[in-house]
């Protein structure tokens, strides 16, 4: 009999709540892993996506036209130059009603900050649940061990001379529950720090954007 074989037989005569904990384990890996290379797109097209704007923004080309640029585009503004594009949409809107320098700079910047939190919240979505999945998937995997082991004992209960080859499959079908948890966990809790990390670098640069073009737009309505 193969390994793999011997494997599967374990989880198949598993107790029925082994098996349930073996299942959702399998949802949540399942589950993590979409969620792994999607996310793994999304940031990578974002920080391209920032690259690219940067180089038009920082090109020297009039800020009217990058505007009018983006703006013509059927799609709607993301990151960075969406960002952008809110923020000197309600610079123009203000500029033309109001004089006050400081009124039309705050209210472009608070464009720009709610379009900042809305990236956050984007950039964000499901890292959560990566975080979640990383610290709850061994204990879940413990319990499932837990009420293996319990099982097999028990079961000893009733036989009046215990032997090894008694209690072996019992133990190792639960330490399966154990180590699947374990294979749930750690890649959910690598990809949540190394996610994490490059959400945070972008959000920086947002940041440092947003502040960066608060201070052309102050300097242009001096």
């Amino acid at each position: 009999m193969t390994a793999d074989l011997s494997i599967i037989t374990l989880i198949a005569e598993a107790s029925l709540i082994v098996k349930l904990v073996m299942l959702v384990l399998v949802m949540i890996s399942f589950y993590s892993w979409l969620i792994i290379f999607r996310k793994r797109g999304e940031l990578a097209k974002a920080k391209r996506d920032a690259d690219n704007f940067e180089d038009k923004f920082w090109s020297g080309n009039e800020l009217n036209r990058l505007y009018e640029d983006i703006s013509s585009r059927p799609h709607t503004s993301r990151g960075m130059e969406g960002i952008f594009e809110v923020g000197f949409k309600e610079f123009v809107r203000l500029k033309k009603s109001s004089t006050d320098s400081n009124y039309v700079l705050e209210g472009a910047q608070r464009v720009m900050r709610i379009s900042l939190a809305r990236e956050i919240d984007q950039l964000e979505t499901s890292l959560p649940f990566l975080a979640t999945a990383g610290s709850t998937s061994p204990y879940i995997g413990l319990f499932g061990t837990v009420w293996g082991i319990m099982n097999s004992f028990r079961a000893l209960g009733n036989v009046q001379q215990a032997t090894l080859s008694m209690v072996a499959p019992g133990i190792s079908e639960a330490l399966i529950a154990t180590a699947m948890g374990l294979f749930a966990a750690i890649p959910a809790v690598i990809a949540y720090n190394r996610y994490s990390n490059e959400v945070e670098r972008l959000i920086n640069r947002y940041d440092t954007f947003l502040e960066e073009f608060s201070s052309i737009l102050q300097r242009q309505h001096s």
